[in-house]
């Protein structure tokens, strides 16, 4: 008898693990046709954008398929892609483009499989009245050149900045699209997951973050330049901070790997990626 089991736990040093386990029966089986039925299993590790994706598609991927293993964990993109080419895992996820420095590491042989669109989702508590900020506010703010939520309308607080850790690939999109080459101030805190960022932040009235856009409830997301961060402003490309988000293989994918990137691909992998907020591809 097989058991399923999903396991999530946050650990010291930052790294988010989320992962699925099928415990139970491996061993070779015998088909209804009478063939040898090998087990097969992939590793996955990444984003903590793509994370809620990857669970799902892997969950309803082992219900469909129940000789097959998928272990997905997070920990960021760079991690993620990092392990990929150092062999720990079969398929890497990130929210952001894999950079030359790395590809040249994996022997030039990175593969981009892209699979939905996202937005980086600017988050302040629900009662902050401050509702839209442009993007040479967001970037003033993080530099520490604005400090107080009365300078952008709001209260005659202290801003409390929070950023994401160097090795995600949301904070990553943010430096590309924010920040443009400008350094943080050291007065803003990092937080090591998106689901940490959504937390502190909806917690703490004083606070400003950024998440993809499946990580907005309980907080309130700003518009940017004047739009907000809708389904329709990501297609049509006027929200001004969007992405998309991939996963990513050494060479071209072949067996269970080549299976389930073709499935989040896929008319119910699309329908996945929607369920959990993002955006997909048709």
């Amino acid at each position: 008898m097989k058991v399923t089991t999903v396991v999530v736990a946050s650990v010291a040093l930052g790294i988010v693990l989320v992962t699925v386990f099928l415990v139970g029966i491996r061993t070779n089986e015998v088909g209804e046709n009478g063939s040898n039925i090998q087990p097969r299993s992939i590793n996955i590790a990444g984003s903590t954008t793509v994370l809620p994706i990857t669970q799902l598609a892997a969950e309803r991927w082992m219900n469909a398929h129940p000789y097959d293993t998928i272990n997905v964990s997070g920990g960021g993109s760079g991690v993620g892609i990092t392990s990929l080419i150092e062999g720990r895992c079969d398929i890497a996820t990130s929210s952001r483009r894999a950079k030359n420095i790395e590809n040249e590491r994996a022997g030039g042989r990175l593969v981009e499989h892209k699979i939905a669109l996202d937005a980086l989702a600017v988050i302040v508590h629900p009662s902050n009245p401050v509702n839209s900020l442009t993007l040479e506010q967001i970037k003033k703010i993080y530099t520490g050149e604005i400090r107080n939520w009365s300078e952008v309308g709001g209260p005659n607080l202290t801003i409390a900045v929070y950023t994401r850790e160097t090795t995600s690939g949301t904070y990553e999109s943010f430096h590309e699209l924010v920040m443009r080459g400008e350094n943080m101030s050291s007065s803003v805190l990092t937080t090591m997951s998106s689901g940490e960022m959504r937390q502190i932040v909806s917690t703490n009235p004083n606070a400003i973050g950024y998440v993809g856009i499946s990580y907005i409830s309980g907080v309130k997301a700003l518009a940017v330049n004047g739009v907000l961060p809708t389904k329709q402003n990501i297609l049509n490309g006027t929200y001004p901070i969007s992405r998309a988000l991939y996963m990513y293989t050494i060479g071209e994918p072949s067996g269970l790997a080549k299976e389930f990137i073709e499935f989040v691909k896929g008319p119910e992998g699309q329908r996945i990626v929607e369920e959990k907020g993002f955006v997909s591809l048709t």
